[in-house]
């Protein structure tokens, strides 16, 4: 159990809704219990809990990874329960992983711009349970979603919630989105922050358009959006298997940027299930564009460090 301890800032280096890091280790003598801590969560922004779920089953993957990098045999059993995923416990044999360490540590996500290109088809097709589709067949989704998303009154206040756009605001360097990690500049970030503030007031003269329109020009190029289908019953398995995905991308030097708010609303989830054929649209778990990022990105902050 200090072995396991000892890594967790490793551990936390796993990919989370707004930067929420909202999971939780309990140790007893015999195992650890994977768990989340319910104020860390998006009750709102993720009423189904989809996301919350991915972001553990994607901790899990970053725990099993280091633990076997480390050299210690730890698995995971699947154990539902109150605020709980399952266990961590002690296996007969490390855990098989192409990947190490410092996979986990240099994986990112990157919110600036890519160079033009698609992905190569050997490797989408290492990408089970993916669909492919260009960055401009999704352009007009975005908008509404975005739109849909700033009109909203609840879910852009706990997006401000989670914001960090200065470096004075007291957990910049725990968790939550920071300004350099939304790759805005000084204006830009005391922009949004100003007109965030006055949503309540600003909503009605159309102000969610103003901010739908920032992110206009996102999917505006050559490239691709990756989306994630698979069961509702196994979203934290799935979790599992999108890390995998992104630490194969990471290696090959491409990198995501997650467009979660298309599937967040239910016109655009719909018209998204209908494009790709996909009967169930809340069988759609994950979207994000794909690509080689033109410069690098700002590490994100961590609560463990």
């Amino acid at each position: 159990m200090r072995e396991l301890r000892a890594l967790e800032p490793d551990f936390w280096r796993a990919p989370s809704a707004h930067n929420t890091q909202p999971w939780t280790l309990t140790y007893t003598a015999q195992e650890v219990a994977v768990g989340w801590d319910p104020d860390r969560a998006l009750p709102i922004s993720d009423p189904t809990g989809r996301d919350l779920r991915l972001s553990l089953g994607a901790f899990v993957e970053c725990c099993l990874i280091v633990c076997a990098d480390a050299g210690l045999d730890v698995a995971f059993r699947a154990d539902p329960g109150p605020l709980r995923v399952g266990f961590l416990h002690r296996a007969p044999e490390p855990y098989r992983t192409p990947f190490t360490t410092a996979d986990v540590r240099a994986r990112g996500v990157n919110r600036g711009g890519y160079h033009p290109g698609r992905l190569p088809a050997e490797v989408a097709d290492r990408l089970t349970g993916v669909h492919r589709l260009p960055c401009r067949d999704l352009a007009g989704l975005l908008r509404a979603a975005d739109l849909h998303q700033f009109g909203d009154p609840g879910v852009t206040r706990e997006l401000r919630a989670w914001l960090r756009l200065t470096p004075r605001h007291p957990r910049y360097r725990l968790d939550g989105l920071t300004d350099r990690a939304l790759e805005l500049g000084a204006a830009q970030a005391l922009g949004l922050r100003a007109s965030l503030a006055l949503h309540p007031v600003l909503r009605r003269l159309g102000l969610p358009r103003v901010l739908a329109a920032a992110s206009g020009g996102l999917l505006d190029h050559d490239g691709d959006v990756l989306v994630l289908v698979g069961p509702v019953t196994e979203q934290v398995e799935l979790g599992r298997t999108l890390m995998r995905h992104w630490l194969t991308l990471a290696g090959l030097g491409h990198t995501t940027h997650p467009l979660s708010q298309i599937i967040d609303c239910d016109r655009t989830r719909e018209a998204l299930a209908g494009r790709l054929g996909v009967a169930d649209p809340l069988t759609l778990l994950h979207v994000a564009r794909v690509g080689r990022p033109k410069a690098p990105a700002e590490r994100s902050a961590r609560v463990r460090t």
